[in-house]
């Protein structure tokens, strides 16, 4: 029964026009960026075709992630995997177990462009571009017939099934603003293939500095510490130390990107997950897909004054027996030992304490669905 677990909205995030989080609530952990306060006209128009386009990439890429694997696993009478409660937990561990049907993805999604001086640690060079004449070269993709260059633009009605092609391969596609032209403020899929090279250890020396736990460098205060700072590194992503491939990419990039005075989004799903990762300016996410029984959905439905039939329409991607199959979010927010220290002094990592919790929990509508907003759940320690 979920009569005690509805409760209201918490982990409100308020930033300060320098883009810091307030100290009183909890937030972003380092200002990279400005707020729209900050920004000149034309780089607030920017800023809202970023976040609009960004919203419709949010829909499709929980459809990608979530629904079209749950029908991959039905397709092939498999039974779903769903994620448990623990796995969503700060500092979880997550089962060694890879499923084929889970469909897996890197997605890394700039407000600006990301300049060619950074080409060494983010790979994106002329040969994986998405012309015509790469992609054919590329026998693994099912290029159509029809294919227009056009169909990279975010505004274009193709899109969503040009990248729907190319997410199965292997590596990151990169989405940012089109570089060829400055005047106009269009984004598209400027990359595929894209690497993410940059080495684990410089990623934790790059956030120990910011979080002023080291002073230079990663080593200073000797092995043990270093291996604890990249241990926490994966904690302040939502990730478990022992993971690789994309999620670790997914990572890497996010905090490589802080060198970009912009916004990004990194997207990632893997195999052994069943969730799609979601880092932001506004810090990390993790969706996945839950069961909830008749008298859940019934108990749901009527914390928001709202009919059974009408929840199931537009939260229920799925029915199982007796069970209704959701999208729940969690979202993460950062602790203080997460965030830079207010006096701005060196001060010692303690491995015990969370660098992460949970700031906020919610049912998603489905894809799609624009009238109803996410449902709040207390779900993860319950």
């Amino acid at each position: 029964m979920l009569d005690e677990n509805i409760n209201s909205i918490r982990g409100i995030v308020a930033f300060n026009t320098n883009g810091t989080i307030r100290p009183s609530l909890r937030g972003i952990a380092v200002a990279f960026w400005s707020v729209r306060e900050e920004l000149s006209q034309f780089n607030r128009l920017r800023r809202s075709y970023y976040e609009l386009f960004r919203d419709e990439l949010d829909q499709f890429m929980l459809d990608y992630a979530l629904i079209q694997s749950y029908q991959q696993f039905a397709d092939r009478q498999l039974p779903y995997p769903f994620i448990e409660k623990r796995e969503l937990k700060p500092r979880a561990r997550i089962p060694g177990i890879e499923y084929e049907s889970q469909k897996t993805f890197l997605v890394i999604f700039v407000e600006d462009v990301i300049p060619a001086i950074h080409k060494k640690y983010i790979r994106f060079f002329d040969v994986n571009k998405p012309t015509k004449t790469n992609l054919l070269e590329s026998k693994a993709l099912p290029l159509p017939d029809k294919f227009d260059r056009t169909h990279k633009y975010l505004d274009s009605v193709q899109f969503y099934d040009f990248i729907n092609l190319l997410l199965p391969v292997d590596y990151a596609l990169l989405i940012q603003r089109d570089p060829t032209n400055r005047s106009a403020n269009r984004y598209g899929l400027t990359h595929y293939h894209v690497r993410v090279d940059w080495p684990i250890a410089d990623a934790a020396e790059d956030l120990a500095q910011s979080l002023r736990y080291i002073s230079k460098d990663l080593y200073e205060k000797g092995d043990k510490y270093a291996e604890l700072a990249q241990r926490k590194l994966f904690e302040y992503y939502g990730m478990p130390v022992m993971v690789g491939g994309r999620r670790t990419a997914a990572m890497v990039a996010a905090q490589y990107l802080k060198r970009i005075p912009c916004i990004s989004t990194v997207y990632a799903g893997s195999s052994e997950s069943r969730a799609l990762y979601r880092i932001s300016e506004r810090g990390v996410s993790k969706a996945a897909l839950v069961r909830f029984s008749n008298d859940d959905v019934r108990q749901i439905a009527e914390s928001q004054k709202m009919p059974p039939p009408t929840f199931k329409k537009n939260y229920v991607i799925a029915k199982k027996g007796k069970h209704n199959v959701c999208i729940f979010q969690a979202t993460y927010a950062y602790t203080d030992h997460s965030r830079p220290p207010d006096d701005g002094k060196l001060r010692e990592i303690n491995p015990d304490v969370n660098w992460l919790t949970v700031g906020a929990e919610h049912v998603i509508p489905k894809p799609g669905v624009s009238k109803y907003p996410p449902v709040n759940l207390n779900l993860i320690y319950t």
